[in-house]
């Protein structure tokens, strides 16, 4: 045989093998970028209640997908390099959980690869989205309204406390802007009492902060939506304890661990949502054909035996209102 032709021959023996390997679709990878800390159990929104979510679309990690997950925990600082860093690994798509700055950060990082929030107060007024109903771009997810929660919070501080006429509020200032204070201010101001705006960014600063309250005469504290704060979950039970102040939290986790009480979201339930979008978009969809979805349901959990310590009396429209009461 001529050697050209049995060259010719035995290349394109070869070469139906490599094509088929080329062709065939790799396993895609999911980005996970959070601003809280790596969790303790499996229950944590990191994993079961992401990957409940993808499964739901026909995605198990570790069978057919796999997850690249960075933990900030709390230090949002940490964010961009972290984003960059998913980018740089090609993932196929990035879910954030924890608020504005994750969700920032990926946007920042890359305009191509689809992006899923969980947990953001308002994706409109930052500018990750055109608007709720149409996304536009590479990003879409759920929204947590935490900007309207913190002055309903108020408003349910108030009812516990009524004799209050200074309460104060606790803020990461890497997490608040001047107008998210004012906003604040202003709930205030319409319930008629005085809002100190206290601001922590580490755990020396949360001590000052609660040193801070009996001179500022104040009779309640709400404690803001953060990660860092929800990291520092102990700390800042101990010393509403210690200080003995009424104090309000983001979610049941406080309460159920022996804080007052606490109004917010089920995070969960914002991260499973987030895991359905996710698989969607690794189906084909496109995160600017999929709204941004706001919460519907809010749990409001009130712990009797903490309010008897501080020698509250739980107001019975309270009561009634609660999702849970802990006894």
């Amino acid at each position: 045989m001529h050697r050209r032709r049995f060259v010719a021959l035995l290349g394109g023996a070869i070469a139906p093998p490599c094509v088929a390997a080329a062709q065939q679709k790799a396993m895609p990878v999911v980005g996970f970028l959070s601003v809280f800390s790596p969790p303790t159990g499996p229950g944590e929104v990191g994993r079961g209640p992401l990957l409940q979510g993808l499964n739901q679309t026909g995605f198990v990690e570790g069978e057919n997908m796999s997850i690249e997950r960075r933990w900030a925990e709390g230090h949002y600082d940490r964010l961009p390099a972290m984003a960059a860093d998913l980018v740089s690994r090609k993932v196929d798509l990035i879910v954030t959980i924890g608020g504005t700055p994750p969700a920032l950060a990926a946007k920042n990082a890359t305009s191509t690869i689809p992006i899923v929030f969980a947990g953001l107060g308002n994706p409109v007024g930052t500018g990750l989205v055109a608007s709720l109903a149409r996304p536009g771009g590479n990003i879409t997810g759920f929204s947590n309204v935490a900007g309207e929660l913190t002055p309903k919070r108020l408003e349910l501080l108030c009812e516990l406390v009524p004799q209050a006429t200074v309460i104060a509020l606790l803020a990461n200032p890497d997490n608040a802007g001047k107008q998210y204070v004012r906003s604040r201010q202003a709930a205030a101001r319409a319930k008629g009492v005085q809002l100190p705006v206290l601001m922590a960014r580490t755990e020396d600063e949360i001590d000052t902060a609660f040193a801070s309250l009996g001179q500022l005469q104040a009779g309640g504290l709400v404690v803001e939506a953060d990660a860092f704060f929800n990291s520092r979950r102990e700390q800042l039970l101990a010393l509403a304890s210690r200080y003995a102040v009424s104090t309000i939290y983001e979610n049941r986790g406080f309460t159920a661990a022996g804080g007052l009480i606490s109004y917010g979201i089920d995070n969960a339930a914002l991260a499973r949502q987030a895991g359905i979008y996710a698989g969607r978009i690794l189906k084909g969809e496109k995160p600017a054909d999929l709204p941004v979805q706001q919460p519907t349901i809010f749990e409001l959990v009130v712990n009797l035996k903490t309010a008897k310590a501080l020698g509250l009396t739980a107001p019975p429209l309270i009561l009634a209102r609660a999702d849970e009461v802990i006894e």
